[in-house]
């Protein structure tokens, strides 16, 4: 009769039984730019990327998971705050002279698990503030190493690098370098990334990996450099690849694999005016800068042994937004004291039978333009200006026919002048209706056989036009909260 007790008691101290008493671990690992066709297990023929698929095959593929812009700070705010970044104040991308950035009232991702006593530890591009006030201690992280905005802001933009100060190379908030050897950035963040882990075994943590790479200018290590059979920009994505090998090999050494969720995007489409240094994003139409699905639908797996389905593809339209209240329920985490429009997509990412998305529609602002509405398979794009590549590509790390062309004004808040900048021109769009599911490459405009798919997404939108405004039709949100700023001395 004594032996049932010590079974149980034998049960109960398997690894099995202590990892699901653990709290969750999460590692959130974001791209800069990579394209949606940019790994294997999603069309890329010529760029090897088995960590990545080995991820694919262990965990779930999203195909429809969207970012709130295709532009780096936008959708940074959008994904650590779990609102739409018009929502809180910040559309386009900042740089060097920025003093403005993310609020210190947003309760961000970091916070969230700051404040339930994890480990917090981020490297790369932080991108949601220049100044320190704004930076990402201030922001509720433990520990960072990275640098404040895109590598380009240096002497290496492929346009205009006379205009640039030296890059900064931040530990902490103490600069430790100056235009740092970007080919060691890959390799530099994914040590600091296994360290935290080593360090932090034994406790819950937030690990928060947002590359630099492949933002141009690219640069592998020499470790990488001529292995691809995709050139240069193929080395980059394939180091990218070794990162999350190791990332992924080290939770396997220490045992925290069934109690850690790994999650890896990027954060918005390839930009296709780099030509040769940039990736691919088919078969959707456009990519960075644009909200057709080539630049907001971008690659994401997410991978939790044991409760992740393995193997599996989900094609439920999400977006990044989600993360933060799907991560808050499963954290048991506090809440935002301010509305956000993330919702929990925890039924969705573990697989529960009938799971579907929670939207009943995704919109897509470029800056502060609202451009478009999904709400299943149907996709409507109102009049609207876009960057499309001017020309040939780009060759060499300069963008398409760079430097020959003078752009017209748009309006989109914080992208003028891109277009000219980097090789691209302004079209027109229509108004628009496509079905995704037929057409992804949005190519066929059906708005005039179903007028009332055009008139029910057209009201979504007029609800959101007055909460976060639009300035295509004129409208000024009413929900719109302001931005960090601290002034200039």
């Amino acid at each position: 009769m004594k032996l049932i007790p010590l079974l149980l008691t034998l049960a109960a101290l398997s690894p099995f039984a202590i990892a699901a008493e653990r709290p969750l671990n999460v590692v959130l690992i974001v791209t800069d730019d990579m394209g949606y066709a940019d790994m294997a297990n999603q069309g890329a023929t010529d760029i090897r990327t088995p960590n990545l698929d080995q991820m694919a095959a262990e965990g779930t593929r999203f195909t429809n998971f969207y970012v709130a812009q295709a532009v780096c700070t936008a959708s940074r705010a959008g994904f650590l705050s779990g609102s739409y970044p018009n929502r809180v104040g910040l559309e386009g991308a900042l740089n060097h002279t920025s003093r403005n950035g993310i609020h210190p009232d947003e309760w961000l991702m970091p916070e969230m698990f700051k404040d339930l006593g994890y480990a917090t530890s981020g490297m790369g591009k932080w991108h949601l503030g220049t100044v320190l006030e704004l930076g990402p201690l201030r922001n509720g992280f433990d520990e960072w190493m990275g640098i404040p905005y895109s590598n380009d802001n240096s002497k290496f933009h492929p346009v205009i690098p006379d205009q640039m100060p030296p890059l900064p190379f931040y530990d902490g908030e103490k600069v430790i370098e100056l235009d740092p050897d970007q080919s060691r950035f890959t390799h530099r963040f994914t040590e600091r990334a296994v360290s935290f882990i080593e360090r932090n075994a034994d406790k819950p943590f937030f690990l928060y990996v947002p590359h630099v790479m492949p933002h141009v200018p690219i640069f592998p290590s020499e470790e990488f450099k001529g292995r691809s059979p995709h050139g240069i920009y193929g080395d980059v994505i394939e180091e990218l690849d070794w990162s999350v090998g190791e990332i992924l090999g080290t939770l396997k050494r220490l045992k925290l694999d069934e109690n850690t969720l790994v999650i890896f995007f990027s954060d918005n489409g390839a930009w296709l005016s780099y030509g040769e240094h940039a990736g691919s994003n088919l078969p959707h139409r456009e990519g960075k800068l644009t909200t057709f699905d080539g630049g907001v639908r971008v690659p994401c797996l997410m991978r939790w042994p044991g409760k992740v389905p393995a193997g599996r593809v989900s094609d439920e339209p999400i977006m990044s937004i989600d993360l933060l209240p799907t991560l808050t329920d499963l954290a048991g985490g506090k809440k935002s004291e301010h509305k956000i429009d993330g919702l929990n997509i925890k039924p969705l990412l573990l697989g529960e039978p009938g799971a579907k998305s929670p939207h009943e529609a995704l919109f897509f602002y470029a800056g502060s333009e609202l451009h478009a509405v999904r709400s299943g398979k149907w996709k409507l794009h109102f009049p609207h200006p876009y960057i499309t590549t001017r020309g040939a590509p780009g060759k060499g790390g300069k963008p398409s026919e760079w430097g020959t062309y003078e752009s017209k004004s748009i309006t989109q808040s914080g992208i003028e002048g891109i277009a000219s900048r980097h090789g691209g021109k302004v079209m027109q769009l229509p108004l628009s209706l496509f079905d995704l599911e037929s057409d992804p490459g949005e190519t066929k405009n059906l708005a005039d056989e179903h007028p009332e798919i055009v008139a029910r997404l057209s009201a979504l939108a007029e609800t959101m036009r007055t909460e976060l405004g639009d300035s295509l039709t004129g409208i000024k949100g009413s929900e719109v909260r302001e931005a960090g700023l601290v002034p200039a001395p």
